[in-house]
């Protein structure tokens, strides 16, 4: 086949203080800055990204890749109208000069929201669709946070999504979406879709599928796959969890599934959505205060790897800017022996750093620059550890194989905590984030991390404890105190919480 390949990701958090305009895609961060043309097919070698399987998989299978365009930008609010248009456009550009084509593949995220769409994958899959008619096949990965629209469904021929969180399965996502176009070009007939959506949001933390009950859940969603049903079989069975800090109309869990015949693919469908209900009470975990979690793992701090600390309100993987510091005043407030902290964003600060060099001590104002929560910055004196340029390899199963780059990146020291700070946002979900400035993760007593679950998969199996904390910051953890507008109305907005009245 000749295939055209791209992507456009963006998970968008509404209720954040930062947009995305057109030059955050640009930027390299977590992964490689924008991408066409030939570079295309060999920026993303050997890393954990969908497209990067998707490439391996179907040139292993002797197909034709035409690129187009992929971006993404760190999670924020809005894609600005201004950046979804320019970017989409040179999308459609590349496609139409891309001549003739036998499928489309795109590795899109499924929850993003710009400043003039709810749905904008949606939109774009609607484009795409227009572009290349309805007799060539379209197939999408999605993120598991994805909340997918009847739109989605309808424009696509399948949407694949991850089924691990941590995403350690994105490359692997995008080769599954790689055998799904093949087996379409060696006689796959077209598939018939079943959608359902779920009427109660799940936090980010609870979507765990390292835990249960999201565990078994995707077990049995892969077990479904080439199951024979009744009278079909099913090719393809998806379960995305959803992105509830959106506040959209079809923000919500939703399965899809793909089989031969409609009654197979409505009863997958309908199998997956009945555990899901079955199991929304158990979608619910313990929330710390700042002040607690602290005193908490001072209390039963001791050798064997760290408590870990998941600032999860200010995750820059979801929609937070990693500035703010309700943690971080209480470790210093509290004498917190062997503690780190990472990855702080604040530019300024680690600029002034860098210029006052190491075995420095200055006094600054740390973090809560950029209005993601109401509190003070942290004003102190700090001892200067470590500079450096913020560029290493990532070793982690989320981040592995992606060279980051955090900008000017300095290690700060107040009494027995280790702050790094860093000049571009990015989520700590990988150990070479503290490593690089010469931190052992595994020597802390106390780690605390601006992350939700991701940073399971590298620092997990360091950890003597986990505990989620709720401290300031724009991913709220209790969905309930979300002043949503736009739901559908009767969605529950927590497990077994009260349902929005619209």
């Amino acid at each position: 086949m000749r295939i055209a390949v791209g992507g456009f990701q963006h998970e968008t958090n509404t209720f954040a203080p930062s947009k995305a305009p057109y030059a955050a895609f640009e930027q390299a961060d977590s992964w490689p800055g924008l991408q066409k043309g030939p570079n295309l097919l060999t920026a993303f070698k050997g890393m954990n990204v969908p497209i990067a399987g998707f490439i391996d998989a179907a040139q292993a299978k002797g197909h034709t890749l035409l690129p187009l365009v992929w971006c993404s930008a760190t999670p924020s609010a809005h894609v600005t109208e201004e950046a979804y248009e320019r970017i989409v456009e040179m999308l459609l550009d590349a496609l139409g000069y891309a001549g003739e084509i036998d499928a489309v593949y795109l590795d899109l995220h499924g929850a993003m929201v710009t400043e003039h769409l709810q749905d904008g994958e949606g939109e774009l899959l609607k484009r795409v669709r227009a572009a290349v008619g309805t007799g060539i096949p379209v197939v999408a990965s999605l993120d598991l946070h994805a909340n997918v629209t009847a739109e989605m469904v309808e424009y696509s021929d399948a949407l694949i999504a991850y089924r691990t969180y941590p995403h350690v399965d994105m490359s692997e996502t995008g080769a599954r979406a790689a055998a799904y176009l093949d087996a379409i070009f060696t006689g796959l007939p077209r598939q018939a879709k079943a959608m359902r959506k779920i009427d109660f949001l799940i936090p980010l933390t609870a979507q765990c599928t390292l835990v249960e009950p999201s565990a078994g859940i995707y077990r049995d969603v892969a077990a479904l796959e080439g199951s024979v049903l009744g009278n079909g079989r099913v090719s393809t069975v998806s379960f995305a969890g959803g992105f509830a800090p959106a506040d959209i109309k079809d923000c919500s869990p939703t399965v899809i599934a793909y089989a031969d015949t409609e009654a197979a693919a409505n009863e997958a469908a309908d199998r997956v959505a009945r555990e899901v209900n079955d199991a929304e009470g158990r979608f619910r975990e313990k929330l710390w205060s700042a002040h607690d979690a602290v005193a908490y793992a001072i209390a039963n701090a001791g050798e064997g790897g760290p408590i870990i600390l998941a600032d999860t309100q200010d995750n820059p993987g979801a929609g937070g800017n990693g500035d703010t510091v309700g943690v971080l005043r209480e470790l210093i407030a509290q004498n917190a022996p062997r503690a780190a902290l990472g990855v702080l964003f604040d530019p300024g600060a680690a600029k002034q750093a860098a210029e006052a060099g190491e075995g420095a001590h200055l006094r600054l104002k740390l973090g809560a620059k950029t209005g993601g929560a109401d509190e003070d910055p942290v004003d102190d004196e700090f001892e200067v550890v470590r500079v450096t340029n913020g560029e290493f390899l990532a070793t982690g199963p989320f981040y592995g194989g992606s060279r980051m780059s955090l900008g000017t990146t300095a290690r700060l020291r107040k009494g027995g905590v280790e702050i790094v700070v860093a000049s571009r946002k990015a989520q700590c979900a990988d150990q070479e984030m503290l490593k690089h400035t010469g931190i052992d993760p595994k020597s802390l007593a106390i780690l605390v991390v601006k992350s939700s679950v991701h940073f399971r998969a590298d620092f997990g199996p360091l950890a003597r404890e986990v505990l989620v904390v709720e401290s300031p910051g724009p991913n709220i953890a209790d969905l309930a105190k979300l002043p949503y507008r736009h739901l559908r109305k009767g969605v529950r907005v927590m497990p077994l919480g009260p349902a929005f009245a619209g």
